[in-house]
């Protein structure tokens, strides 16, 4: 990975992350105003001993930290991650947190979560409203698959037509990983040789798919010239678009993927290049490079399915895809967490994991795609009923309402501490992990 990639996914996960966070904690920023609750601090990212910067507007510090782990409001008379127990000590004010009615405390602590789950939705519907939905229809595959090492192992070959998994027709090619993998699926439907044939999924075979984080199968495509790259062999022997090459020294290589293997033996070598033009079969004389390589952009021979929107069209089905990644995120970490076939240490990551999953080079919709999914992450993770996290709050609260009883403040010192502990430990853990990983792969 270059230098100059790693600068854009790091720009891009920093761009996200800020604009969840601030839309984020404005979730709990605006109805605690609402409820004439003091904020003191409005921050993005930590400050630890100082801030990059910072404006003091009424009653509230607006400001920049330096620690890119997230950010805070602070509000007046809340046990929270400042633990600013001068304050606790003193009797409750009007204007403080612990003054309001419990109701009012619930509002502002889901707040933050609710900014987060309409955010995502409301992304996804403008995303399906401008872009539309393009996907690669599983039947369009005509060509059938090019397998890798862990499609074999199943049994799986070049050239079948995946038909169903575990009996269920899957409609986007480009899914098919994710249903294997969160249904736990325990068999394949191909096509080979116009047969249909059942193959069965072994155990481990999940683990493996989860740990490579690659489709195990793609779709197999003829080589057919889009255009060359100047300079290039393929150029120098006049290859033009529309050509589609079959044959490298008398050697049948109809597929690109095989081309590709082919080739490679050739490193430096003069060879013969057969390629097909309308009805015309040529022979073209060219000399490989030193790293066996022609100089042929492919072109995508495939007929994409595009679903447009209108923008009334746009929300329901907006709001629609938000459930599907949420349920679809729930089923990833129960498998994470129950399946004897994943392992924890092989499916968590932190930042620098989260970094990979945006595109190399700068993409407005990848990264609002990213941006509505990492949404839905920080919403879900947020409720959940652990001290110190939002969902940690809730839970007290709504013990409260319930029970007409509030948790002692010594209580919720002592719970927000283990809280915080938890998560530093989880977030230590996971990037303790990716720097693990890419120390193995040699990125450091």
């Amino acid at each position: 990975m270059t230098t100059e990639v790693i600068l854009v996914k790091a720009g891009q996960l920093l761009l996200s992350l800020s604009i969840l966070v601030v839309l984020h904690e404005l979730g709990h920023f605006i109805p605690a105003k609402l409820f004439k609750t003091r904020v003191e601090k409005f921050y993005l990212f930590f400050d630890p001993w100082f801030s990059l910067f910072k404006i003091k507007k009424g009653e509230t510090e607006y400001g920049i930290g330096w620690l890119p782990l997230g950010g805070y409001v602070k509000i007046s008379g809340m046990i929270d991650e400042s633990m600013d127990k001068e304050q606790l000590a003193k009797p409750p004010q009007p204007w403080e947190f612990r003054a309001k009615p419990a109701w009012q405390r619930l509002i502002i602590m889901i707040g933050g979560v609710t900014v987060n789950i309409i955010l995502a939705f409301f992304i996804y519907a403008m995303i399906l409203w401008h872009w539309g939905e393009t996907y690669l229809p599983t039947a369009a595959a005509k060509y059938g698959v090019v397998t890798d090492s862990l499609a074999r192992s199943i049994g799986m070959k070049d050239g079948d037509k995946i038909l169903t998994i575990d009996h269920h027709h899957v409609e986007a090619f480009e899914a098919i990983p994710g249903d294997v993998i969160l249904s736990e699926a325990k068999s394949i439907q191909v096509e080979r040789d116009g047969k249909a044939i059942n193959l069965p999924i072994p155990a481990g075979f999940t683990r493996q798919l989860l740990k490579q984080k690659a489709p195990f199968a793609m779709p197999r495509l003829p080589y057919i010239a889009d255009s060359t790259l100047p300079g290039s062999a393929a150029a120098t022997v006049g290859v033009k678009s529309g050509d589609q090459l079959i044959a490298i020294n008398g050697q049948a290589v109809p597929y690109y993927h095989e081309f590709a293997t082919e080739i490679r033996k050739h490193k430096n070598e003069n060879v013969i290049v057969t390629v097909v033009r309308g009805n015309d079969t040529l022979n073209l004389a060219a000399k490989l490079s030193e790293k066996g390589t022609f100089g042929v952009y492919p072109r995508d021979p495939f007929e994409y399915k595009v679903k447009k929107y209108t923008f009334l069209e746009s929300f329901p089905a907006g709001f629609h895809k938000s459930i599907d990644k949420l349920v679809k995120y729930v089923q990833q970490l129960r498998l994470i967490f129950v399946s004897k076939e994943v392992k924890v240490s092989e499916s968590l990551g932190g930042f620098m994991t989260i970094a990979k999953l945006f595109p190399d080079a700068w993409d407005w919709q990848m990264f609002w795609e990213m941006t509505a999914f990492l949404s839905i992450i920080l919403a879900f993770m947020n409720i959940l009923p652990i001290p110190a996290l939002d969902g940690g709050h809730v839970l007290f609260l709504l013990y409260e309402i319930v029970t007409g009883r509030k948790p002692s403040e010594k209580f919720l010192e002592y719970a927000q501490i283990v809280g915080m502990l938890i998560l530093f430990g989880l977030l230590i853990f996971a990037n303790g992990l990716d720097v693990w990983r890419n120390l193995l792969s040699g990125l450091f």
